[in-house]
């Protein structure tokens, strides 16, 4: 059965997805929503496993920080890594012994209400619409943050714990240099690192830090605000490479996880220059 012609009103075709663009709009969307999809189970599969993390002296990112843990779970974190101690006496028994589910709320919110994000996952999940030119894909009013989306506001607060996460990933980078006491290096290290600086690209590139920055002012290259104006031009150095920064930070972080896991679970052995 041939395909219906679209209905042009004004010069613009109508109907569910309707556009005159020629190109492979639809790719973007599709990827997306794949990416996000993936990640988001197996980031919720992960934080519920509660085991093997941690394969000394490499943490799991999703882990970070240890609030509480409890050594005799496999592949655990030890005491001695743990902010508050041992595992405490009111979890509730039905949820695994997984300090992820104490902590990935806050990084989980930061990117959930990233500006980049809200337009990514919008046109991936909503539709509406899917593309630039693209007409939505359904003919329901879109409400977006005026209705149950209004707390997307609280991105800016939840911008500080970001920016908190970057310097103890970075001491836990710093600390799997050491071993047993012996430093060294291994792939983990460098794996750590770069997790880090992903993110720390991905973070301090941020729209509401670009804002925090240099919001307000009506001229930051006058005088006294030089040096608010050169932090200014090196956040919007990060900020036109935002989308770049969001991507491989977020894949880069479940690989780490995936790392760690295997390396803690025995599945790979990580290359290092220790001797103990």
């Amino acid at each position: 059965m041939p395909a219906r012609p679209l209905t042009v009103l004004g010069g613009h075709p109508s109907g569910p997805a309707a556009t005159i663009r020629k190109d492979n709009w639809w790719v973007s969307p599709v990827v997306t929503l794949t990416v996000l999809t993936v990640f988001s189970i197996y980031v919720t599969w992960a934080a519920f496993q509660g085991e093997n993390y941690y394969a000394n002296p490499y943490l799991s990112p999703l882990y970070s920080p240890v609030l509480y843990t409890d050594p005799s779970v496999p592949g655990a974190a030890p005491l001695a890594h743990a902010w508050l101690g041992a595992w405490p006496a009111w979890w509730p028994s039905f949820l695994p012994a997984s300090p992820a589910l104490l902590i990935l709320f806050f990084p989980g919110v930061f990117r959930f209400t990233c500006y980049y994000y809200r337009k990514a996952y919008y046109r991936a999940f909503t539709g509406s619409p899917p593309a630039c030119a693209v007409n939505p894909v359904t003919t329901r009013k879109y409400r977006g943050e005026t209705a149950w989306l209004i707390f997307q506001n609280l991105h800016r607060y939840a911008l500080y714990f970001a920016v908190a996460y970057i310097f103890i990933l970075y001491y836990d980078a710093f600390i799997s240099l050491f071993r047993n006491g012996e430093f060294g290096i291994g792939v983990g290290s460098v794996v750590l690192f770069l997790n880090a600086t992903f993110l720390a690209g991905y973070t301090f590139g941020c729209h509401a830090l670009r804002h925090l920055v240099g919001g307000g002012m009506d001229c930051l290259s006058c005088g006294e605000q030089t040096v608010r104006y050169g932090a200014w031009k090196r956040v919007s150095w990060l900020n036109a490479r935002h989308p770049n920064f969001a991507w491989i930070s977020l894949c880069w972080v479940g690989f780490t996880d995936v790392y760690v896991r295997l390396v803690s679970m025995g599945v790979i052995t990580d290359l290092n220059t220790w001797t103990n």
